[in-house]
């Protein structure tokens, strides 16, 4: 399946206010009828091997830098799928994200039908937002930015897997 880098679709206001960074992948799935949260399961519950290996490596790193390795430090704790809290969800959409002392993100799972008709199969978009709060989130963005042009392409592919 061909995963494309697409321009982010969404109004980023109500989702991340002064997010400075975002970005969208969107992939075609046929022959499934999936609802957001189940594309979001999909990418984001599992992850090939070489991506666990890249997040162990970066929360190796950024901890003692006293950042967060996942958003299940909150208190209370909310549902996640993965790393990434859920922050709401609807049919179509499933928005995850976290804040952190860096940098907040978001990730929004959009998922639509494809043609005329529910038969005609699904676009699912993953569009990432970021707003940086200091030079270590902007640091952290800019290495950060081409693992994640590799990644998120790789995650999308395993909803229509």
């Amino acid at each position: 399946m061909r995963v494309q880098e697409v321009a982010p679709e969404i109004d980023a206001g109500p989702l991340l206010s002064g997010a400075q960074f975002a970005d969208a992948f969107r992939i075609d799935v046929a022959g499934r009828t999936l609802d957001a949260r189940q594309a979001a399961q999909r990418m984001m519950g599992r992850s090939p091997r070489w991506v666990e290996a890249l997040l162990t490596l970066r929360h190796l790193v950024v901890a003692p830098l006293g950042l967060k390795t996942s958003g299940n430090t909150e208190n209370p704790p909310r549902e996640t799928i993965g790393l990434f809290p859920i922050l709401t969800q609807t049919p179509g959409r499933l928005v995850a994200g976290f804040n952190d002392k860096h940098l907040d993100f978001r990730v929004v799972v959009d998922v639509a039908t494809s043609g005329p008709d529910d038969t005609s199969g699904q676009q699912v978009t993953a569009t990432t937002l970021v707003k940086t709060h200091n030079a270590l989130g902007r640091i952290y963005l800019a290495v950060i930015k081409p693992f994640h042009r590799v990644i998120v392409p790789a995650m999308l592919r395993q909803i229509a897997a």
